[in-house]
C-alpha cells in the first residue's frame, strides 16, 4: 500500500504545473491600460501544438485574461503594453526505481517517457522597448496531446500573477 501511494505522490509531481515570473520593480505597472499581442512563436515538432489553431487559441485565452485584469485589447495601432510567447515542448525519459522482489528487497528501474511544455509570455513596454513582466509556464505530460489541453490553463496561471505584488 505504501508503494501505491507512493507511485501516485510521484505521478502527481511529474505531472505539476509550474508558473514562474519576473518583473522589474522599477516599472509602474498602473500606467498600461491597452495592449496587443505582436509576436507568437510555436516551437515543437508535435503537429497538434505547432498549428494556427494552437496560436489562436493561445491569443485568445491572452486576450480575455488581461481584459479581465482591467487591460482593453488593441487589435491595430499603438498600445502601451505588447504581449509576445513562446510554447515550445521536447521529449524526455525520466528513470524511476520501484521496490521489487521478494519483500521489496529488489530493485525495478523503469524509464517513464513525458513530454515538457513550456509557454514563456513576455509583456513589453513599446515606449523603451523593454522587457517589463514574464511569466513561464511549465507542464510535464505524457504526451504533447495532453499539453494541448492544458494550455488554457497554463495562460490563466500566469496571467492571475500580473500585476506583480511588491
Amino acid at each position: 500500500m505504501k508503494i501505491f501511494t507512493l507511485g501516485l505522490l510521484a505521478a502527481s509531481c511529474m505531472f505539476a504545473q509550474k508558473v514562474q515570473i519576473e518583473f522589474d520593480p522599477s516599472v509602474d505597472f498602473s500606467k498600461f491600460t491597452t495592449f496587443a499581442i505582436r509576436d507568437a512563436r510555436l516551437n515543437s515538432k508535435n503537429p497538434s501544438l505547432n498549428s494556427e489553431l494552437v496560436k489562436k487559441r493561445i491569443n485568445f485565452d491572452i486576450q480575455k485574461f488581461l481584459e479581465k485584469k482591467g487591460l482593453t485589447f488593441v487589435a491595430e495601432g499603438p498600445s502601451s503594453l505588447n504581449v509576445r510567447y513562446t510554447l515550445g515542448s521536447v521529449r524526455g525519459a525520466k528513470i524511476e526505481a520501484y521496490p521489487a522482489g521478494w519483500y521489496g528487497y529488489g530493485t525495478r528501474i523503469v524509464r517513464v517517457p513525458f513530454t515538457e511544455g513550456t509557454l514563456v509570455l513576455d509583456l513589453r513596454d513599446p515606449s523603451t522597448q523593454s522587457l517589463v513582466w514574464r511569466a513561464i509556464a511549465k507542464v510535464d505530460k505524457s504526451d504533447a496531446s495532453k499539453i494541448e489541453g492544458k494550455l488554457d490553463d497554463m495562460v490563466k496561471k500566469s496571467i492571475d500573477k500580473y500585476p506583480p505584488k511588491r
